[in-house]
């Protein structure tokens, strides 16, 4: 359930070429008349639930009288099967998920309907305020939020307790805290952090700048420029690399992925002489990841005659990384978009069919399968369980990559792995910044 983008290379350069002859009027109303017809909807991953899907199906024929057949595509292919398939009349899904950082590159180049017609009747304002944004075009909207899955902490109380550590309530007291646990190391875990963070993972990493009033870039006079090198945005690096070198026993070439095994391996220690026990996987006794990954940690046990993790609140806990004020941090929001292809050749029945996901109905059956609603008049269909507490107070404060037409060739070439990977041996971190934000101004106003 992982928002990534992978394998981009030629693909956004070749974006721009490609897509620039679609069309994206978005005049056409909603239709019933579908009778003989199919509506092709691609979904990305396995995220969206069976019954969810068959929900959809049912309702869009019961709605329409055409069929909706639904093509579910990979999330490491994606962008390169969109690039090829949204400019072909032929042969573009009519709808399609999108992840919410591919969506700038593909709204700026024409690839959707405009669809702000029905922005209003969608949810309008009561829909996440960053994914719409991501969407949005010259101040018209081209794809809307689909789901949210916000990012928090998740922790071992064992460890904390075993520390002497009680759940930090500002920034400050949170890069402290993990760096006293490190210190400790209180169970003589091995290879053990008090916070595991990836060396190239500036998914979870840019909220430290986010936090202090930085980030990656901003619009300026029109033109996208980057803003790492920025007082507010230094601050920030300066906490990270404090983390890198006090907190975290993390790879320098891990990304965001899979964190919580760090979190399941705290069990594995060092035994009276020295000697590894057991497996000898780094561990952590905190995480950070979007709110899905709860579903993979935990004690591990059979069923079935398969490993499975079961969540155990006397090992573990989750809270919401708090921000200078105490206030949730800014953290990046993981999740996708939705929208109408502009070479559909059927808008009406393709806006009918955003009506029925945006509908109470199914925006509830997201959140009672654990995916944070695109509407917020329907988180309470989450839950109230601590997973969704943390989901929506997190949400509360989200933020997404810029909305730049050259993000995707950002992302396709790895320049912010590159920069956070200096991050903690940077002698200089201002030099750091500057390098880099040079390289951002080179890419993100390329349509490509």
């Amino acid at each position: 359930m992982k928002r990534k983008l992978v394998g981009l290379a030629a693909v956004a350069t070749a974006s721009a070429l490609v897509l620039a002859g679609c069309a994206s009027g978005g005049s056409t109303a909603a239709s019933t008349d579908g009778k003989g017809k199919t509506v092709t909807l691609w979904l990305v991953g396995s995220d969206t639930p069976d019954a969810l899907r068959n929900y959809l199906k049912t309702e869009f024929a019961k709605e329409t009288g055409a069929t909706l057949k639904i093509e579910q595509q990979d999330w490491s292919d994606i962008v390169t099967k969109l690039t090829t398939a949204l400019p072909d009349a032929k042969n573009t899904p009519d709808v399609t998920e999108i992840g919410n950082t591919q969506s700038p590159t593909f709204t700026n180049v024409g690839a959707f309907l405009d669809v702000s017609d029905m922005y209003k009747d969608l949810g309008g304002s009561d829909l996440l305020q960053s994914f719409v944004d991501a969407g949005k075009v010259d101040g018209k909207n081209y794809t809307l939020p689909y789901y949210f899955g916000s990012r928090y902490m998740f922790y071992r109380k064992d460890v904390y307790q075993a520390a002497g550590a009680t759940v930090p309530t500002t920034l400050d007291q949170f890069n402290t805290t993990v760096a006293d646990i490190t210190a400790k190391n209180p169970k003589n875990i091995n290879n053990f952090s008090g916070f595991f963070l990836g060396g190239q993972d500036w998914r979870d990493g840019i909220s430290w700048i986010f936090a202090n009033g930085g980030d990656i870039a901003q619009k300026k006079d029109g033109k996208w420029v980057g803003t790492l090198e920025s007082a507010d945005s230094l601050k920030g690096l300066q906490q990270l690399q404090d983390l890198y070198k006090n907190a975290s026993k993390a790879p320098n070439d891990a990304k965001d992925s899979n964190q919580y095994i760090y979190l399941n391996d705290t069990d594995q220690t060092l035994d009276a002489s020295g000697n590894k026990t057991g497996d000898t996987s780094l561990a952590a006794a905190t995480i950070m990841a979007p709110g899905w990954a709860h579903w993979s940690i935990g004690d591990l046990s059979q069923k079935d005659g398969k490993p499975v993790r079961t969540w155990n609140d006397a090992t573990f806990g989750t809270y919401v990384l708090p921000g200078n004020d105490g206030k949730p941090a800014p953290v990046f929001a993981g999740g996708s978009n939705i929208g109408i292809s502009a070479k559909t050749s059927e808008p009406g029945l393709s806006k009918t069919l955003l009506k029925i996901i945006f509908s109470k109905e199914y925006q509830e059956m997201l959140g009672k399968n654990g995916l944070g609603p695109a509407n917020s008049k329907y988180t309470s269909s989450l839950g109230d369980d601590q997973f969704a507490k943390a989901l929506i107070e997190s949400a509360s404060n989200s933020k997404l990559t810029p909305a730049a037409p050259g993000w995707a060739s950002v992302e396709a070439g790895n320049v912010m792995e590159e920069f956070f990977s200096k991050i903690r041996d940077a002698a200089d971190l201002k030099a750091l910044a500057q390098e880099y934000d040079k390289k951002l101004d080179g890419m993100l106003n390329a349509k490509s």
